[in-house]
């Protein structure tokens, strides 16, 4: 069955070899790179498969030999060690065959607000914010500050921000959801464990290609940013804020002192939103089929707890449990990020 599988992605690999050696192909560009694009994602399949096809053949010899009484004993051993072999590579095939996301090499923008809990979930999403950054650090990814409203001691009643780096949704896709933080906040006098939250938003950030916007369509303000008074940033009307008028989705961005930066990242965050808007009600449409077995990364649904008396973090949707708090909102959140891609591709391959 799955040499069956196996031939149409290998086929088509032996077929971009030659396209791509093709001077037609070489001359166009755009041809080129989208072939040579292609070649690489199925490079590890074809020589997998490759692999795979081979000790396939060699189990078919090696049963024949197991009519030759000389030979039986030999082949057994010989058999053995080659199934061994063939279901190793046969548990690797079938993750590569899985239905790629479109979006998995993407960068990401996302979203963190304030929910339930006051100042204290203003604080745990400052944190949080924190924690992405140090994890695209750690990762050797860029990041930037699309938008902000901060709060007196330090928190985020929200914040918006650019995560720049291949594969970047890939990694954190799972991440949207409530997030819930249990601790005794500073100002509490009787020592009493509180429960706040703050949400998540991951949404792949959206190219030229993706979304076609009609400049017609937007409203475009300016208006002072605000700030500590007494900057330039106050002085001039450099923060922008464009509404697009046919969905009334409206982003605003007064991080830089240049409006045209501003501008630059408000259209960035507005495509970024009207993917995600197209892709939610696709997935919605698809129901099921295309839908992130491990959880659906809608806002409202708690998919982790931040348990500070036992330092200790829980995914809800897997039942995964870790006892290292402070290193996982330094960062440190690869573990966690790992389970979720196996339980993932796990209930995939379990539905396949």
């Amino acid at each position: 069955m799955l040499e069956k599988k196996l031939a149409t992605p290998i086929d088509r690999y032996k077929e971009l070899e030659k396209l791509l050696s093709d001077p037609v192909i070489i001359s166009d560009r755009e041809k080129f790179q989208s072939y040579s694009k292609e070649l690489g994602d199925l490079k590890g399949i074809y020589e997998k498969g490759q692999a795979y096809l081979k000790v396939f053949q060699e189990i078919k010899e090696t049963k024949a030999l197991l009519n030759d009484s000389e030979m039986q004993e030999m082949a057994k051993i010989e058999l053995e060690k080659l199934e061994a072999k063939e279901a190793q590579l046969a548990k690797k095939i079938k993750i590569l065959l899985l239905p790629k996301d479109p979006f998995d090499d993407k960068n990401i923008i996302m979203e963190i607000r304030a929910g339930t809990g006051g100042e204290e979930a203003a604080l745990f999403a400052g944190e949080l914010l924190r924690m992405y950054l140090r994890f695209a650090e750690r990762s050797g990814w860029k990041t930037e500050i699309i938008s902000s409203s901060p709060t007196g001691l330090g928190g985020y009643k929200e914040v918006t921000f650019n995560l720049i780096g291949h594969g970047a949704y890939s990694r954190l896709k799972y991440e949207g959801g409530t997030h819930r933080v249990q601790r005794v906040p500073a100002t509490e006098s009787n020592g009493r464990v509180h429960t706040s939250a703050a949400t998540v938003v991951v949404m792949p950030e959206a190219e030229d290609v993706d979304v076609k916007i009609d400049q017609s369509d937007l409203r475009v303000d300016t208006y002072r940013a605000g700030g500590p008074g007494g900057q330039n940033v106050n002085k001039v009307s450099s923060a922008i804020r464009i509404t697009h008028l046919p969905t009334g989705l409206v982003v605003a961005c007064q991080e830089e002192r240049s409006q045209l930066q501003n501008r630059v990242k408000a259209m960035k965050l507005l495509k970024t939103k009207l993917l995600e808007q197209a892709e939610e009600k696709a997935r919605k449409e698809r129901s099921e089929t295309r839908k992130i077995m491990v959880g659906t990364g809608d806002r409202s649904e708690k998919i982790r707890t931040y348990n500070f008396p036992q330092g200790r973090i829980t995914d809800h949707r897997i039942g995964f449990t870790i006892y290292r708090l402070n290193d996982f909102l330094d960062g440190d959140i690869n573990e966690a990020i790992e389970a979720l891609i196996d339980a993932d591709r796990a209930a995939k391959l379990k539905k396949l």
